[in-house]
């Protein structure tokens, strides 16, 4: 009886549960506070979905060249050689994926209007619950993954169609006169944009489980580009929504815009239930994550002795070790409420690890293995992938220039890997001799 394989459609749900998240229905009135050009704001939305594309259009190309499961790890092994791939495995194994879901389970508590007094009691539980689905069975994971996701998307693109039928609230000028183009020139356009981009993570979600598709040279392309198109869609509409429907001066340093809006459209009742829905179809987002963080770590204990433990017994089994040791990291962050910090400086790390995947693209298009027919040609080529290697530069430049400390922590952490990279290479190398 063969393996059970997830389809095109489950890599999409997986892209797009793992994108959309708190940050496109919090971050506009912070933005609202220096920027208040409507198409400005919109461009800022566009761009940061143009920029998590390029990346998208780069990542289809090598991992249809490399089709192992693993993302970064996978892919910076071949590329790069056995260094650069096990730190950037590292920083996905230890808090890549455990500290988003630590920060996503606390959001939905809290977040919720009837909530518990014992936040991070109740986000423990709940990620308990959705690790428990995915040590069950791919099938299982699969079904759970579209219905969650399905609901989230149902959900919000109803949203934008209520906000596009009523009446408008607040007065918007869509033309592109003199303003438009001093705002999208400001320093405070580039700084959002950083803060944007952040909404936008997650579009690589596809890339950990290449080797769980049925036909991963056509699913992964259409998931990566796919699912981030999707996302970008209703990313900018949902802007639109929330600028037609309130005045400005309503929004302007709010962090619940979403629940302003759903209740100046809805009336307080439905505002309330809307935001239930919502904190509810978080757990969509938790569950891709729970899925695909461990492939990582199953990935590296197929190489690396090290790690062994948490290799499937057979080839092709869920990981399910790696699953319930990321649940234990998770539960450690939730504890200690470190992972606001981590998420600052994982997500630096976590940067540079694609910026070298997509610069990776330069070097496999000479290679005999992109000659092999599968592979997926990036359009344009090489424009998407300088437009992302020039952004991602600059907004590295920019985190570790405004937050430093978070910064040399991540080194801190990139050392520790070091160590046990060669901790590894010790131990592997007397069992060989």
């Amino acid at each position: 009886m063969s393996k059970y394989k997830i389809g095109t459609m489950t890599g999409v749900a997986i892209v797009v549960a793992n994108m959309i998240g708190t940050g496109v229905f919090t971050s506009l009135g912070f933005q609202l506070k220096d920027l208040n050009n409507v198409p400005a704001i919109l461009t800022l939305w566009v761009m940061g979905g143009v920029l998590a594309l390029s990346g998208a259009f780069s990542y289809a190309e090598v991992g249809t060249v490399i089709k192992k499961s693993g993302g970064e790890f996978a892919f910076l092994s071949k590329i790069y050689g056995p260094l650069v791939g096990y730190l950037s495995g590292w920083i996905s194994l230890t808090v890549g994926f455990a500290a988003p879901i630590a920060l996503s389970a606390i959001a939905v508590v809290e977040y919720f209007p009837y909530g518990s007094d014992n936040v991070k009691l109740v986000g423990i539980a709940l990620i308990a619950l959705i690790t428990f689905v995915h040590v069950q069975n791919l099938r299982t994971s699969s079904k759970f993954q579209n219905i969650g996701t399905l609901l989230k998307v149902v959900l919000i693109v109803g949203f934008i169609l209520f906000g596009l039928l009523t009446p408008a609230q607040a007065h918007i000028d869509l033309a592109l006169g003199d303003e438009y183009f001093k705002e999208v020139g400001s320093a405070a356009f580039a700084v959002a944009l950083v803060y944007v981009s952040y909404s936008y993570s997650g579009w690589n979600a596809a890339a950990y489980i290449t080797e769980e598709f049925k036909r991963p040279s056509k699913s992964l392309p259409i998931a990566l580009i796919g699912g981030t198109f999707l996302v970008t869609v209703l990313y900018v509409m949902l802007q639109y929504i929330f600028l037609r429907n309130v005045p400005m001066e309503e929004l302007v340093g709010q962090i619940d815009i979403g629940a302003i809006v759903a209740k100046k459209l809805l009336g307080e009742e439905y505002g309330n239930l809307f935001g239930v829905a919502i904190s509810l179809l978080l757990i969509s987002g938790i569950s891709a994550m729970v899925w695909v963080g461990p492939r990582v770590t199953s990935s590296m204990a197929k190489v690396y002795g090290l790690w062994g433990y948490f290799k499937p017994r057979k080839e092709g089994e869920i990981p399910k070790r790696a699953l319930w040791f990321q649940f234990f990291i998770s539960c450690v962050l939730i504890l200690t409420g470190t992972f606001e910090q981590i998420l600052i400086y994982c997500g630096v790390l976590l940067s540079i690890s694609s910026l070298l995947v997509v610069m990776g693209v330069f070097k496999l298009r000479g290679s005999r293995d992109h000659q092999n027919g599968e592979a997926y040609k990036s359009p344009l080529f090489p424009l998407f992938q300088i437009l992302y290697v020039v952004l991602s530069l600059w907004m590295i430049i920019f985190v570790f220039t405004n937050n430093t400390y978070e910064t040399l922590a991540g080194l801190a952490n990139l050392i520790l890997g070091l160590a046990t990279y060669y901790i590894n290479k010790r131990m592997y190398n007397k069992k060989k001799t």
